[in-house]
């Protein structure tokens, strides 16, 4: 959590000129181009934060919020493995925990509120969260909810397609060619749970991203090469403000006029369950 607040200090100090911080993982794939999501996106208004929340905390209470950890590598330059105290302790009373994905879509104005601590709240709960196992998935729900001023800009879906199991004991499962159509259908901007060079993966650069084998970049607005000459149309470089968008922002819209339809939008706010 601290890693991925100190990443997002660091591009307040870098530029000014951004809207949203998106936290993603290694193993998170694109399934629309940067044209298609810059598109969408410089449509909305910019205090709209995805994330996945939930007040419903569950297994767990007992797993990883009253569990106290101690992470050496806070405090020595060698990598250390975290371990465990004997010591439990109770939930917070002062504030009600909120869990989600560490997956999110965040907005400048927020991570301002979360580095630069307008409000006491923020460093508190990262204090608290200091000593718990997957503390990204509590923070920002928990931020966000707490807040009267952040709490009516949440969405509770953060974009990301995950494949869900209805029977198997495990959670997710890893995704494959035969789900393709159902994670297209999604509208998602995003996707998780893929093997490693797994051919659906191809298949996303070709059919939805507009890459082709052996190219490094997707090609946007601003490649500006003429491909017909068996070079990357991404060889030479233009504005990189012009969007050039496809399909996958018509797909990535109709998703979020879902979202943001106000029986949805409203009713999934920070719910106490």
């Amino acid at each position: 959590m601290a890693s991925t607040l100190h990443g997002a200090s660091i591009l307040l100090r870098l530029s000014s000129n951004w809207d949203w911080f998106i936290n993603l993982r290694a193993d998170d794939y694109p399934l629309v181009t940067q044209d298609d999501f810059l598109h969408i996106l410089s449509h909305l208004p910019k205090e709209l934060n995805f994330v996945n929340h939930t007040s419903y905390i569950g297994w767990r209470e007992s797993r990883r919020l009253k569990p106290i950890i101690v992470d050496p590598g806070l405090y020595l330059v060698e990598k250390t493995d975290m371990f465990y105290a004997t010591q439990k302790r109770e939930l917070p009373k002062a504030f009600r925990l909120f869990s989600g994905p560490s997956f999110s879509i965040l907005t400048r104005n927020f991570v301002e509120h979360c580095v630069l601590g307008t409000d006491n709240f923020p460093r508190t709960l990262l204090m608290y969260l200091s000593n718990t196992p997957s503390s990204i998935s509590n923070y920002f729900p928990t931020v966000l909810c707490s807040s009267n001023q952040f709490r009516k800009t949440i969405i509770n879906h953060n974009l990301l397609y995950l494949a869900r199991n209805e029977t198997s004991r495990e959670k997710y499962h890893h995704l494959d060619s035969k789900e393709f159509s159902t994670m297209v259908g999604s509208g998602a901007a995003f996707a998780r749970g893929f093997r490693h060079d797994d051919p659906i993966l191809d298949r996303i650069d070709q059919e939805l991203l507009g890459r082709n084998p052996g190219e490094e970049v997707v090609p946007g607005g601003w490649c500006l090469a003429d491909s017909s000459n068996n070079i990357s149309s991404c060889s030479i470089w233009g504005d990189a403000g012009v969007l050039r968008p496809g399909p996958g922002s018509d797909r990535l819209q109709r998703r979020i006029v879902q979202l943001l339809s106000d029986d949805w939008f409203k009713s999934h706010q920070c719910v106490v369950e």
